[in-house]
């Protein structure tokens, strides 16, 4: 019997369309079909085996658990899992991976006999709309196919399969040198079956895909194999018919064990896209940047005043929250969530992020399209009347709006930007008026979200909380890192934000602003903030401090480099959605400045 795993016993693979993620064991136990934002055919990771599993693996006894793996590790520097167990019969291994499409989506699994006569079992389980409908399964010109509504998932192996207790079971042994492959493919149900899978041919093509998007990598530090391994991630996290990218590939994930923390993050954040073409950009990958800024420009359209926080992997509007009371959640962590209600919230910090993309983009000699640098000045008409407003903040609170000083700062970046573009001819705009209005935005923050009291910046006006988006403040260039009220908001952050073992919190959920996100119970120590404490560490003078931080933080990489969101301190393990973009962009970011700057070990 099988339950899900911790979030960190995963691995990811995927075809730039979806993903899945598969357990130590050699159980998928998450994986939506044809899309990311899909419903899912094996939902157990949020729920039971009754929810959706596929299970290949040594055979076990009904009443055991299964064996996990003896080893496990990506085939070079692509996204291709291979997996080994030792039993007292002789050693397997088992090859996981999606091809990147040209066709019918596809998850094949290869095993392979390394040593000795080891019997195996596939057990497949497919539940279609996230665990719910059972499809009918049957035989069709001797291949096996479930169907429901919608949607066909075909299963193709060499191998006599047989059903039992709905389930569809394979049994075989494999010895040295033999290689069985196992494919999943999806097609709509109503469409003509789709081609027989190569396996082999699939195999050597993903490897060569993989191989030549790394060899673009143009960053050669000492962190390398962390950063590639977070390329190679967000790579997968980008939707590539439309260049959106997701903030993660999975649904409500919990930031607290037990707890209703529980978000879908399946969709595009403007945020977390921005950061992560950024991290592209700086890396060497500007055919990503193109394609994103296209998705922008696209999702966004003529329609800047409405922008939204976030959107669907092809620019959809409306990602309506629901919630799906059949499924448990992740260790008893309901509710499931699917869609986000937090898509129409105001939050101001993104007009920001968006036009740091797009001036980076710009400053690393993407080529010009005016409609970017139109559109650049329509979000700056917009905060023009808009800054000053009260909003909903970088981490999309549901309590009541407040001026966050977060939101006031990106407001000024997205200013001060364009600003630039303008000053470099790219652009026309009132130059003048928009140098005065970033000196009042900057005015207003310094005067109303500083307490000189205590040095520190506060989460929002009038408000003696703190917040670690605060530490954005340098790397932003809003003001200098030798500023003392840059050092004193970073030490404070240290003093009230940090967690036993030194990590950052994003802001308290207890004391005087209790409920500032409208929400019950805790969280983890959020990655992302951790990451820019090590930054800003670097930019103050603390190298030595950064260096340690930043390798205290590459070592909760579960064994294969993947981050989730966040970091429980207590159980010590990983928590929130998995793997997490806004975990792998600083991991990145954070490499390149200790490089730079000389501070790393050895």
């Amino acid at each position: 019997m099988h339950v899900a795993g911790r979030i960190e016993d995963y691995a990811l693979i995927g075809d730039m369309q979806t993903a899945a993620l598969v357990c130590r064991d050699g159980t998928v136990d998450w994986l939506c079909l044809p899309r990311f934002d899909s419903h899912a055919i094996f939902a157990g990771l949020l729920g039971t085996e009754e929810h959706g599993f596929w299970r290949l693996g040594p055979a076990h006894a009904a009443d055991a658990e299964p064996p996990t793996a003896a080893r496990r590790s990506y085939r070079g520097d692509s996204l291709i899992l291979e997996s080994e167990w030792d039993t007292p019969r002789g050693t397997v291994r088992v090859t996981d991976f999606m091809p990147p499409r040209d066709g019918a989506p596809q998850l094949i699994r290869i095993v392979e006999g390394v040593t000795g006569r080891v019997p195996m079992r596939s057990a497949l389980r497919m539940r279609f709309s996230y665990g719910r409908v059972v499809p009918w399964v049957h035989k069709h010109e001797g291949r096996t196919v479930a169907v429901a509504g919608p949607d066909s998932v075909w299963f193709d192996t060499p191998c006599e399969t047989y059903g039992k207790a709905l389930t569809t079971y394979a049994d075989f042994t494999v010895a040295p040198g033999d290689r069985i492959a196992f494919t999943i493919s999806w097609e709509p149900s109503h469409k003509q079956p789709p081609a027989l899978p190569e396996p082999e041919q699939a195999l050597e093509a993903t490897e060569e895909f993989w191989r030549d998007w790394v060899d673009q990598c143009t960053y050669h530090g000492p962190y390398r194999e962390a950063v590639v391994r977070s390329l190679i991630t967000l790579k997968a996290l980008t939707y590539a018919p439309t260049g959106g990218i997701v903030a993660a590939p999975t649904t409500s994930l919990p930031e607290e064990i037990g707890g209703v923390r529980n978000w879908d993050y399946r969709y595009t954040w403007l945020r977390d896209a921005a950061i992560t073409l950024s991290s592209l950009l700086r890396t060497g990958y500007r055919e990503e940047a193109r394609a994103w800024r296209e998705w922008l420009l696209r999702a966004v359209a003529g329609d800047p005043e409405n922008l939204q926080i976030m959107y669907g992997i092809a620019g959809e509007r409306e990602l309506g929250e629901a919630e799906l009371d059949w499924l448990p959640g992740y260790e008893n962590s309901g509710p499931v969530r699917v869609g986000n209600g937090a898509a129409h919230q105001l939050q101001l910090d993104v007009y920001g992020e968006v036009t740091e993309a797009l001036h980076l983009a710009h400053m690393t000699g993407l080529s010009r399209n005016d409609y970017a640098s139109l559109l650049q000045l329509k979000l700056i008409r917009y905060l023009e009347d808009h800054w000053d407003q009260p909003d909903e903040g970088i981490w999309e609170v549901r309590g009541p709006r407040r001026h966050f000083v977060h939101s006031k700062v990106m407001a000024w970046v997205a200013v001060d930007r364009t600003i630039k573009l303008i000053e470099s001819g790219d652009a026309d705009g009132p130059l003048e008026k928009w140098r005065e209005l970033r000196d009042d935005i900057h005015r207003d923050v310094c005067e109303k979200g500083y307490d000189k009291e205590r040095n520190t910046f506060t989460q929002s006006y009038g408000s003696r909380e703190l917040d670690a988006s605060l530490l954005l403040i340098p790397q932003m260039g809003f003001l200098p890192p030798d500023d003392k009220r840059v050092i004193g908001t970073i030490e404070a952050i240290q003093r009230e934000l940090s967690t036993s073992d030194g990590f950052i919190l994003r802001y308290p959920t207890s004391g005087e602003d209790a409920g500032v996100d409208g929400l019950e119970g805790d969280e983890g120590a959020f990655l992302a903030c951790s990451f820019w404490m090590a930054d800003d560490l670097a930019m103050i003078g603390r190298v030595d401090e950064a260096r340690k931080l930043f390798e205290r933080l590459l070592a909760l990489r579960n064994d294969l480099g993947l981050l989730a969101e966040e970091w429980d301190p207590r159980l010590q393990r990983q928590v929130g959605n998995f793997p997490q973009a806004f975990s792998h962009v600083p991991l990145i970011d954070t490499a390149l400045r200790l490089t730079a700057s000389g501070a790393y070990g050895g």
